[in-house]
């Protein structure tokens, strides 16, 4: 896909991923490509800070601007750690530049994560709202339609957001059917309440 993407002419500042992407393979992909990447990283994913001697990267003190390692199979990376809900996450930095990557402190990661958690957000959204990954049709012409129609239903939702009409693309999902079901058990609940004893009359011998 990389390749593809820079083949239309794609100049990209950064690649960024999560750890289901960080194989060493994929890494070296980007770095052949000389750009620079931060992936996640699993916390088992092991490093070395002195050489010959191996850890565990969720092992590590790891400083607010940083910790340069060595990636086992790869080079020189930099390390950094953020928390969510109070689970560490770990990430990698590269850059083909080592003063660069030297000089890569914790407001530059920021400004990086920060990129990299709204493509996380655009695909979670699109896949559990917008449904891109669910169809039932198998000709190329229907497929498209239906990838279209998702991204049009993002974008629209974005914009719904960005209005304030909604508090994310999630609560329309959420409230979808509350009418439906409100309505359906409200005319409902009258035609079985003889079936629940908790709602008869009580009758005296």
């Amino acid at each position: 896909m990389l390749e593809d993407v820079l083949a239309w002419g794609l100049e990209p500042a950064f690649v960024t991923g999560d750890s289901w992407y960080s194989g060493v393979d994929n890494l070296k992909r980007v770095k052949n490509h000389r750009l620079g990447w931060l992936f996640a990283v699993e916390s088992n994913r092991t490093v070395s800070v002195d050489k010959g001697r191996w850890v565990q990267v969720q092992k590590l003190d790891i400083p607010d601007d940083g910790l340069a390692v060595w990636l086992k199979d790869f080079g020189n990376v930099k390390l950094f750690r953020t928390w969510l809900k109070d689970q560490p996450r770990h990430y990698a930095v590269y850059l083909a530049d080592d003063e660069q990557l030297a000089s890569f402190g914790r407001k530059a990661f920021l400004e990086q994560h920060d990129r990299h958690w709204h493509i996380e957000q655009y695909h979670r959204a699109i896949k559990q709202v917008c449904n891109i990954e669910r169809f039932q049709v198998r000709t190329k012409t229907a497929v498209k339609n239906h990838l279209f129609a998702a991204l049009c239903g993002y974008v629209q939702l974005q914009k719904l957001s960005a209005m304030s009409l909604i508090d994310n693309c999630y609560s329309v999902q959420r409230n979808l059917f509350n009418e439906v079901v409100a309505g359906f058990i409200g005319t409902l609940m009258p035609t079985i309440v003889h079936l629940n004893s908790e709602f008869q009359s009580v009758v005296n011998a």
